[in-house]
């Protein structure tokens, strides 16, 4: 992820992202539902908190951005994907990890329409990103779960 760059924390819970980023100097946009559990970083210098239901049908809140990395963990709403693909900046990364089919035997989500089809992150970044790693596997902590996880960069384009 470049150095400094501004980072999107999409769906960021309490903020375990957010803080790290924080801390290493990044500006951040921190997006939830509900962002209470951020109130103790109101005040915090390079932070954007947005509270935003990005389920609602509406366009992506923040379309017209662009964001040197992008985080997305322990959440999954598929028509998100062509904007957040969209909003990865040139050499910009996009860290996707949340939960796959063959969680259900663990609990957790179980609904399919919240778990990723075999490949499926691995599609949605096919040739739009270039892919560093990716994994799908099943975790045993910090419990048990089935997951699959992407990075993948935006390659700079040079003329």
């Amino acid at each position: 992820m470049p150095r400094g760059g501004p980072v999107l924390d999409l769906a960021c819970g309490a903020g375990r992202h957010t803080r790290l980023f924080l801390s290493r100097g990044h500006p951040v946009v921190a997006v939830d539902l509900d962002t209470s559990h951020l109130a103790d970083l109101a005040d915090a210098s390079g932070l954007e908190i947005r509270e935003a239901d990005l389920e609602d049908g509406g366009p992506f809140p923040l379309t017209e951005r662009r964001f040197a990395g992008i985080v997305v963990t322990n959440y999954l709403y598929r028509p998100l994907f062509p904007a957040l693909i969209q909003a990865v900046a040139p050499d910009g990364v996009l860290i996707y990890e949340t939960f796959a089919k063959g969680n259900e035997r663990f609990g957790r989500p179980r609904n399919p329409d919240h778990l990723l089809d075999p490949g499926e992150l691995l599609e949605a970044v096919r040739g739009r990103l270039r892919i560093l790693a990716y994994e799908d596997l099943t975790v045993e902590a910090p419990r048990p779960a089935v997951v699959q996880r992407i990075c993948a960069r935006r390659e700079i384009v040079t003329t």
